[in-house]
C-alpha cells in the first residue's frame, strides 16, 4: 500500500515580509491579496496543493504586531497565534538581513509552542552582496533549532521550488484531507471578491486612507453569460467616504474597474460589479463586530 503525506503549513511573520506572495507563488494562483502596506491580509486563508502522495494545506496569517493597542490588531494577533498550535509545519518568514524586535517577538511565540519550523529569508534579491547572508543565517541558527533555513526571492519566484520540496520532505504521514480538486464553495468566492476590491482601495489611495475599510458582498448572482456582484465598502468616517468616492465618483469608478478586470480573470466570465460606500462609525474598535464580519476567520480555496 502506497504511503500518503498530508499536513497543515502556517506562514508566520511580522507584517509586510512577503507571506502572501510566497503563498501565491507556491499555489500558482492569486488567493491572497498583496500590497506594499502592512496588515493587508485579514484572514487565515487555506490554500490546498496536492502532488501525488503529498498534500500541503497552507494557512496565510495576518502579520503579527507587538504591543499594539488597536482592537483590530489584537484580533489579528489571536488569529495568527491560534494557528501556531495547530500546524504540522510553520514557515517563519523574515526579510533581507534584518532580525528586529518584531521578528524576535514572533519567534518567541514559536519557541513557546515547540513548533517544527522552516525559516524563510525572503527578499534576498535586494541584497547586493550575498556573502552578507552568512552571518544572518548563523544568527538565526543560534536563535532557534529550525528544520532548515532557506533564502528566497518570492517576488521573482526564486527559491520557491526548493522551498516547496523542503515542505514536502517534512510532511507527516497522513491520509489526504481534501479531494483532488480541493474545496470550492461560495464562502471562498465571497472572500476573494471582498479582498480584491479592498486591495484596489489600498493600492489606489495609499497612505491617504488608513486600514479602516471593510468590503462586504451583498449580492453574488451567477447567470449563464455574466456574474452580478453588489458590494458595500464600509469606512469609519464621512471624510473617508468622500475620499473613496472621489470627485464626481471618479475614484470609486476606477476601483470598480480595476477590481472587475481581476474578477473576470478569477471567474473566467464577464462580471457586472456595482459598489457603494457607507459609513459604519467605530466598526474597527468593536472586537465582536470585527469577528462577526469574518475578520480573523478561516476560508478555504
Amino acid at each position: 500500500m502506497n504511503k500518503s503525506y498530508c499536513g497543515y503549513i502556517s506562514i508566520i511573520g511580522k507584517p509586510n515580509v512577503g507571506k502572501s506572495t510566497i503563498l501565491n507563488h507556491i499555489l500558482g494562483k492569486k488567493i491572497s491579496i498583496t500590497s506594499r502596506k502592512s496588515q493587508t491580509t485579514r484572514n487565515n486563508i487555506l490554500g490546498i496543493k496536492t502532488e501525488g502522495s503529498k498534500q500541503m494545506i497552507f494557512a496565510d496569517t495576518p502579520g503579527m504586531h507587538i504591543k499594539s493597542p488597536k482592537v483590530m490588531n489584537k484580533v489579528l494577533n489571536r488569529s495568527a497565534e491560534s494557528l501556531i498550535q495547530d500546524s504540522d509545519i510553520i514557515l517563519f518568514v523574515v526579510q533581507r538581513l534584518t532580525l528586529d524586535e518584531q521578528d524576535l517577538s514572533v519567534l518567541k511565540k514559536l519557541k513557546e509552542a515547540s513548533s517544527k519550523v522552516i525559516c524563510v529569508v525572503n527578499k534576498v534579491d535586494q541584497i547586493s552582496d550575498k556573502n552578507k547572508l552568512l552571518p544572518m543565517i548563523e544568527r538565526l541558527d543560534k536563535e532557534y533549532s529550525f528544520l532548515d533555513i532557506i533564502p528566497i526571492a518570492a517576488i521573482n519566484n526564486e527559491g520557491i521550488n526548493e522551498l516547496e520540496e523542503l515542505i514536502k520532505k517534512y510532511l507527516p504521514e497522513n491520509e489526504h484531507i481534501y479531494g483532488e480538486e480541493g474545496t470550492q464553495n461560495s464562502h471562498k468566492d465571497l472572500f476573494m471578491i471582498s479582498e480584491l476590491i479592498r486591495e484596489k482601495i489600498i493600492r489606489m489611495l495609499g497612505d491617504e486612507l488608513p486600514h479602516d475599510t471593510f468590503v462586504q458582498v451583498e449580492l453574488l448572482e451567477e447567470e449563464e453569460a455574466i456574474i452580478k456582484i453588489h458590494a458595500v465598502i464600509y469606512v469609519v468616517r464621512d471624510s473617508q467616504k468622500q475620499i473613496v468616492i472621489g470627485k464626481a465618483g471618479g475614484t470609486l469608478k476606477k476601483i470598480g474597474q480595476q477590481a472587475r478586470i481581476e474578477l473576470e480573470e478569477y471567474f473566467e466570465k464577464k462580471v457586472f460589479l456595482k459598489t457603494w460606500v457607507k459609513v459604519k462609525k467605530n466598526w474597527n474598535t468593536d472586537s465582536d463586530y470585527i469577528q462577526s464580519l469574518g475578520v480573523g476567520g478561516s476560508y478555504e480555496s
